[in-house]
């Protein structure tokens, strides 16, 4: 099973970013642009703490010192207007926190919006190129990052930002010749922050690949426990997994490493620029130059320790907004993929058919289907009654282009007939139907449905022509009654009890705590392997198909239980065209045609008795001279 692309996470993270803004913006403008002018009064409202000490100093409490009768009267004014800054400030803090939780969440829910509606639209090649531990961990691990930005991140990366640009005004306003010093520093903060937070962030997106292949991994083995415990299998796993885990433990631990040395680093940094800048000022304030009084320094001094803080918070969140983007291209890779391409334009449609033969669409269900095929060239339209005749013309595939799995392959199942495929494991049995059903696509010759060229017919409606009843049963947490009628969306109840009763499941249904209300979850782990498998045949049936194809449904389930199983599954195939795959010859002995392939070619054909007769490859496999693998 190959895994998900991991090139290009690096590559265009300015052009991820851009896009994840959009979501920012373009869904929530409004809140946004106001919780950008919050963080600003925010920003406003905590460097006043620095600059005001400056006025506070030389205009108010030093000319105060020394008076006899001190008023106090402006200095409380002053205080009062200050008191006022920091409200706003706090007004401000309160509201864009709240509001980026509300554009956080929204954001999350459009995505996971995004990425679902996508997965419904992908081909299934995609699924089975992809681990499903893997795009779990879009859902989880990936989107998750995203709310830590979209929540802390870019709110107090902005707060920073912020503060830095008012910060530095408000020293050059103070004194031109200490921010000389200022800019210096600013420098190598840029260069260290650079430096180590490149290192930082690769293993960080290091990190996020490896945390996907680890969860990918525990979600296989976590499904095939008891495969692994057949075969004592707990120690390689173990060792797998440890392999994984200390990839991830490398990866984490240097990227951490790196983040937890911004912070000493850039404190130690602004430390140093502190000592100097005391130094700095109190030399020039001695020589009287530049106009550097004590309430000058005082506000200086608290504005360098300002000025180096936003790059620490800068630093700590860096990190974070890398994960972030390396999760989101992880998730916009997906939702970039290209959908399940559908060119057909004929459609299954409800129709009636007159005295003289003639068919005729309407809206009102009648029991009777039709093909409906507009024609290009002159602007007909033309119907023909679905009957579920399908046929193969020297029709060859492969998944890749490479490795071709089906070869120059020609059979016809007439509408009502029963044909079966034997052969060996990847002998192509499976892949055939795949095709049927257009999972996949020919790469030469063709496939008609009905006489219509499937490509042409429209795959939600193909399918919807289609029932299909595999060897792994998937049902869904819900009512036994919901599971059936998963078939058909729209089924009465009493369809479902038909249903049911042809599968030969209505009586072990009833038997149930609360019947065809009983529900069951986990993929229904509380019922037995034949249970769910009618609970399958049952699925198909509410659907009424006319074409039925069987994926060897009775090959895990026990000889007794194959009877039960088999007896619904007649009762499901009266009246319709039937292909079966089976590894149990004595399940298709009454088929009207049987299929022997081999390395993707047709080695025999003809009915039980017939190929019997010839003493080839199915005589020796069913006189058991010859075993399936």
């Amino acid at each position: 099973m190959s895994k998900a692309p991991k090139v290009g996470v690096t590559r265009n993270t300015l052009k991820t970013g851009k896009r994840l803004l959009k979501y920012v913006t373009g869904t929530y403008k409004a809140q946004f642009i106001l919780v950008f002018v919050c963080i600003l009064i925010s920003a406003v409202a905590t460097i006043s703490v620095s600059l005001s000490l400056k006025f506070l100093l030389d205009d108010f409490i030093i000319p105060l010192i020394g008076q006899q009768n001190p008023n106090f009267t402006e200095l409380y004014t002053a205080l009062a207007v200050l008191g006022s800054i920091f409200l706003c400030g706090v007004v401000a803090t309160f509201v864009y926190s709240r509001l980026m939780v509300k554009i956080g969440q929204g954001v999350l829910k459009r995505v996971r919006d995004e990425m679902f509606e996508k997965m419904q639209r992908l081909p299934i090649r995609y699924f089975d190129q992809n681990t499903n531990g893997s795009i779990m961990s879009l859902y989880t691990n990936d989107t998750d990052t995203l709310r830590q930005m979209i929540n802390q991140s870019i709110p107090q990366m902005l707060m920073a930002f912020f503060t830095v640009l008012v910060t530095f005004i408000s020293m050059v306003v103070l004194s031109p010749l200490l921010t000389i010093l200022a800019v210096v520093m600013i420098v190598v903060l840029l260069l260290v922050t650079r430096k180590i937070g490149g290192n930082s962030g690769k293993f960080f997106v290091r990190q996020q690949m490896d945390l996907a292949d680890i969860t990918g991994f525990a979600e296989e083995r976590m499904n095939g426990q008891r495969v692994v415990k057949i075969f004592n299998h707990e120690k390689k796993s173990e060792e797998e997994f440890d392999a994984l885990n200390e990839k991830l433990f490398q990866s984490a631990s240097k990227a951490n490493t790196f983040a937890n040395m911004m912070g000493p680093i850039i404190g130690n940094i602004g430390n140093l620029q502190f000592v100097l800048t005391a130094v700095l000022g109190g030399f020039l304030s001695v020589l009287g130059v530049g106009g550097i009084t004590l309430g000058v320094m005082a506000s200086y001094l608290q504005f360098t320790k300002s000025f180096t803080q936003p790059f620490m918070q800068i630093a700590q969140q860096f990190n974070s907004v890398v994960m972030a983007l390396a999760g989101a291209e992880r998730i916009f890779h997906m939702i970039d993929e290209e959908p399940e391409v559908d060119e057909g334009y004929v459609q299954l449609v409800n129709a009636k058919k007159a005295p003289n033969g003639t068919i005729t669409e309407c809206k009102e269900r009648t029991g009777m289907w039709a093909w409906k095929h507009p024609h290009q060239a002159d602007g007909s339209v033309t119907y023909t009654e679905l009957k579920g005749d399908v046929r193969f013309f020297d029709m060859t595939f492969g998944y890749t282009d490479d490795h071709m799995v089906l070869h120059d392959i020609t059979l016809y199942a007439k509408p009502g007939q029963k044909l079966a495929f034997v052969g060996s494991t990847g002998a192509g049995k499976t892949t055939i139907t795949n095709l049927i059903n257009r999972f996949y696509d020919v790469q030469d010759g063709k496939i008609r449905y009905d006489g219509i060229n499937i490509n042409k017919i429209k795959k939600d409606d193909l399918r919807r022509s289609l029932g299909i009843v595999l060897q792994d049963t998937h049902l869904f947490t819900g009512t036994i009654m919901d599971n059936i009628r998963y078939g058909k969306l729209d089924a009465t109840d009493e369809e479902v009890f038909k249903a049911a009763k042809l599968a030969n499941a209505d009586q072990f249904i009833r038997m149930l705590p609360d019947g065809y209300q009983t529900v069951i979850s986990g993929d229904g782990e509380e019922l037995s392997q034949g249970q769910r498998q009618l609970l399958s045949i049952a699925r198909a049936a509410v659907a009424d198909p006319p074409v039925l194809i069987l994926d060897e449904a009775t090959s895990s389930i026990d000889t007794r239980t194959e009877q039960i199983v088999q007896k619904g599954m007649d009762n499901l195939m009266k009246g319709r065209t039937v292909f079966v795959i089976a590894h149990r010859l004595s399940t298709i002995r009454n088929s009207d045609a049987i299929m022997v392939l081999e390395h993707g070619r047709i080695i025999e054909r003809g009915s039980h008795e017939e190929l019997i007769a010839q003493k080839g490859t199915y005589y020796q496999l069913y006189t058991g001279k010859l075993e399936l693998d």
